[in-house]
């Protein structure tokens, strides 16, 4: 019967009584979760003993006619990139300010990240990840030095990598349908992202009146990024801006994965053709 086929069997349990034996393998995605918590834990720990501290904080230090900011070492800041700081362009991308904010950007990463790392290999999902991030950075640094006033705080949070995540994820799936978590309502998946790009637009022309402190610029060149990879990175063509998505794979014949086309491209026939 089925139960004496081997793939149809259920897992063994070798060890002495009932206890099962487990392979757990960990993504590298549920590594950069854990990662995020464990350092907003240390963050909240240090500033609760130490809260003069400048590892996880800028510092503003009245003076006579003005004040001087000492940047932190780890928040990316525009104080801190003049001082040669630059690993804060990393750094930035594991802190958060609050529960609230590490949980929206967990639930983003968690979200789109799995998918993207079955779908592109790790390297490339890394890649993608703190790519987004950086160049979410620059974004915002481009910003604060250009209108210091607006743009001129401490930045934090691995905003930009989410979204640069949503951004690939949405071109990959533009027609997938998604179930969105504070509102009951099913919408396709680049419906998402115009919505996103609309209210980070707003934020960035209207800074104070619309999430205020929030980075709208780093969202927008985090969103920039994973646009720029799967368009050009990904495909290798720098010829056109638009057309149909197609992953290339550059390995020998011998070692060549299935390529992965978007779901939304198939009819269903042919979706059940290709995996058969």
């Amino acid at each position: 019967m089925l139960d004496d086929r081997d793939y149809m069997r259920q897992p063994e349990y070798r060890d002495s009584g009932w206890t099962p034996r487990f392979r757990f393998r960990w993504s590298w995605t549920a590594v950069l979760l854990a990662v995020y918590v464990v350092v907003f834990l240390a963050k909240v720990i240090t500033e609760h003993f130490y809260p003069a501290n400048l590892v996880f904080d800028s510092r503003i230090i009245p003076l006579l006619g003005g004040v001087k900011i000492i940047p932190g070492y780890l928040p990316l800041s525009l104080e801190g990139v003049e001082h040669g700081y630059l690993w804060q362009f990393i750094t930035y991308q594991f802190l958060h300010a609050g529960v609230f904010h590490l949980a929206m950007n967990c639930w983003m990463i968690y979200l789109f990240g799995r998918e993207l790392e079955h779908l592109l290999g790790v390297r490339k999902f890394l890649v993608l990840l703190f790519t987004s991030g950086i160049v979410g950075g620059v974004f915002q640094m481009a910003a604060a030095w250009i209108w210091p006033l607006h743009f001129g705080g401490p930045v934090l949070g691995a905003s930009a990598c989410a979204y640069g995540l949503t951004a690939a994820f949405v071109l990959l799936y533009p027609d997938m349908e998604m179930q969105l978590v504070l509102i009951p309502i099913r919408i396709r998946a680049k419906t998402l992202l115009i919505g996103l790009i609309v209210v980070e637009l707003a934020g960035f022309v209207f800074p104070d009146v619309i999430m205020p402190g929030v980075g709208h610029v780093a969202h927008l060149g985090g969103m920039a990024m994973g646009w720029l990879f799967v368009r050009k990175i990904l495909q290798g063509n720098w010829s056109r801006l638009t057309g149909a998505l197609r992953l290339v794979e550059k390995e020998k014949p011998s070692s060549r994965r299935p390529v992965l086309e978007p779901l939304a491209e198939k009819s269903p026939a042919d979706f059940v053709a290709s995996e058969v």
